[in-house]
């Protein structure tokens, strides 16, 4: 670990700069998370002089801008393989260093995770010893549990120290240079020594004196951003100049010392030392390699993705009706739903990072009589799983969940692949689960979803679908009802989804062994097509199941629950789904070949279970 306590200020700078050409250098030829960790690293170079990383909790919200904190605890080496398979995670992980403390990758769990390591350091007895460390960015502020977890904080006054990295607007705009100036002054340590003193002082004046410099400090403070944290009961120092490490450390060195929850508000930059990416650029945030000189992306994939699909006709949909309208939680780029919200933006909304509101608030629209769409990544979704049971599916109203990034995610890894969302869905009543296996397919969910009666979800992939358009005519969906693309064969492959792709590229290779399969693709697994399936169990005695999902609850799952037992006796069923584990980061086709889901791989044990 860099020893930065013993560097003089010009070193300090110094290593920042080295360490944002070093995050430049990397994620330019591997892609990652780019302009948010080039903002925090004067903040983290501030928060490892001030605080001990191997004793102090150090908690990064989401944690994709902590490449600094890496850096700084003996990753500058390894970081070569960041977010390639067998490297380093892109997001703290403590199976990787004994510096991270927690693992991270969705938004607005830091402030409860210092809570619950403040209470611990608390029942240990090593209150002054150790202190949690938080870095929250303004855009986390948005969802409840942060609130949630401020309150529990100010009430019981447990000494944490929170950064709140402010990257895009204040919570509350300073008002001007008198803004500025007073909160630089209470970010100093004459004014935090005034304040104790004064605080002490009053406890013996009168109570009308004491009434009137309250009143006072108030009418100041009403002028700053830090009201509504001063009201929660904890302490406020700043704005301060999020790159200015000199200040920095004064300031932290400061909350260090107060022995309460503190808030210290910093101001940065997104994209700090790149002028290409500072400023609010949505599409520096997360990145492919790119050319460093001129900021052009290096691969861009030919076919169209997923999303793109989705966005698109969705808007198609929309033009013409005025009922649907949609939402998304801090995602509007990547969910697709930026071009909704550009064309229409009266009946498009991106909530920031609250699954569970955004899943709600579309709740009383149905209600009302439009056509709610919910377009969130199936990990994120997680997040409002009881919205999703208690204020749609048990009231049966029309919302659907448009569910991207179903499946491997690639680089970002362990939080992020949405393997569970067929599992957890498929348990809730009155909800209907299908799935395109294609683009044009794609389409007629997006149509079939638009005037569903009922509360429905459809998930598709990142990237683009396995299967290429055109192979298969695109049939309407039809509730409950799956359809055979291929109909003749020794053995059965059943698809689900984009699983339907990897049937067909594994019956493409078995039949170049001589091994002719039958494909089936489900579209719905809930409700379930249980009398073809039963026509099927009269037709193949081996079935080989696809999903891009979890085996626990998934579709070879389901397939079973449905035939009755004296039907499962005729049949042996091999799931080709996730294994019950938490999949890695890498490339995706990396991790597929890791878990044996290639087509070539899967091919081979087919052939083999059949002793060709």
């Amino acid at each position: 670990m860099k020893n930065v306590k013993q560097m003089s200020l010009p070193e300090l700078e110094k290593l920042a700069d080295d360490i944002r050409q070093r995050i430049l250098d990397v994620v330019s030829r591997h892609g990652g998370h780019l302009s948010s960790t080039l903002g925090a690293t004067d903040l983290i170079v501030a928060m490892h002089y001030v605080f001990d990383a191997e004793k102090d909790p150090f908690l990064f919200d989401v944690s994709h801008q902590a490449y600094a904190h890496k850096l700084l605890t003996d990753r500058w080496e390894e970081f070569e393989t960041l977010r390639q398979f067998g490297g380093i995670s892109g997001y703290t992980k403590p199976s990787e260093s004994p510096y991270d403390y927690y693992v991270a990758g969705h938004s607005s769990t830091s402030v409860s995770l210092a809570v619950g390591a403040a209470k611990a350091i608390r029942l240990r007895g090593e209150e002054g010893e150790r202190l949690p460390v938080v870095m929250i960015g303004d855009g986390a502020m948005s969802a409840g549990m942060v609130y949630e977890a401020l309150n529990e904080l100010g009430d019981r006054k447990y000494p944490a120290v929170i950064v709140l990295n402010d990257n895009e607007m204040s919570i509350a705009k300073p008002i001007g240079a008198i803004s500025r100036i007073l909160s630089q002054a209470m970010a100093s340590p004459f004014y935090q020594k005034f304040k104790q003193r004064t605080e002490k002082m009053l406890e013996h004046f009168p109570d009308s004196a004491a009434y009137m410099a309250k009143r006072m400090e108030e009418g100041i403070r009403m002028i700053t951003p830090g009201i509504l944290f001063e009201e929660m009961g904890l302490e406020y120092i700043g704005p301060v100049d999020g790159h200015d490490i000199e200040q920095l450390i004064e300031t932290l060195e400061i909350a260090k010392q107060m022995h309460k929850p503190v808030i210290v508000h910093a101001q940065t930059v997104k994209g700090k030392g790149y002028k290409i990416a500072e400023g609010y650029y949505e599409h520096w945030h997360g990145v492919g390699p790119f050319d460093k000189e001129s900021g052009e992306i290096l691969k861009k994939g030919s076919a169209k993705s997923a999303t793109q699909v989705f966005s698109e006709k969705l808007c198609d949909l929309a033009q013409n009706d005025e009922k649907i309208v949609g939402v998304t939680a801090a995602m509007p780029s990547g969910t697709g739903m930026k071009l909704l919200m550009e064309r229409f933006p009266e009946r498009f909304w991106d909530v920031g990072i609250a699954e569970q509101h955004a899943v709600t608030s579309m709740g009383p629209l149905a209600k009302e009589g439009f056509k709610p769409f919910v377009a969130i990544y199936s990990t994120f979704l997680q997040r409002g799983f009881d919205q999703v049971v208690h204020d749609i599916a048990l009231m049966n109203l029309p919302v659907a969940f448009a569910i991207d990034r179903a499946g491997i995610v690639g680089e970002d890894g362990e939080t992020h692949q949405g393997a569970f969302d067929i599992g957890y869905l498929r348990i809730i009543p009155n909800l209907t689960l299908f799935a395109p296996r294609d683009n044009k397919t794609l389409e007629l969910a997006v149509e079939y979803a638009a005037s569903f009666p009922t509360p429905c979800a459809f998930r598709y992939p990142r990237g683009s679908m396995m299967l290429e358009e055109g192979r298969y005519e695109a049939t309407r969906f039809e509730l409950g009802k799956a359809e055979y693309l291929e109909e003749d064969g020794e053995i059965l492959l059943v698809g689900y989804g984009n699983g339907v792709g990897r049937a067909v590229k594994v019956a493409d290779r078995l039949g170049e062994s001589g091994l002719k399969a039958a494909v089936l693709d489900l579209r719905f697994i809930k409700p379930i097509d249980k009398a073809l399936l039963e026509d099927a169990a009269a037709k193949f005695s081996k079935w080989f199941v696809f999903s891009d999902g979890a085996k626990k609850g998934g579709a070879a799952s389901a397939i079973m629950e449905a035939l009755a037992p004296k039907v499962l006796q005729k049949i042996e069923i091999v799931s080709f789904e996730y294994e019950d584990r938490f999949i890695p980061h890498g490339k995706t086709e990396k991790v597929e070949e890791s878990l044996g889901l290639l087509p070539e791989q899967i091919a081979d044990k087919i052939l083999e279970l059949k002793g060709l």
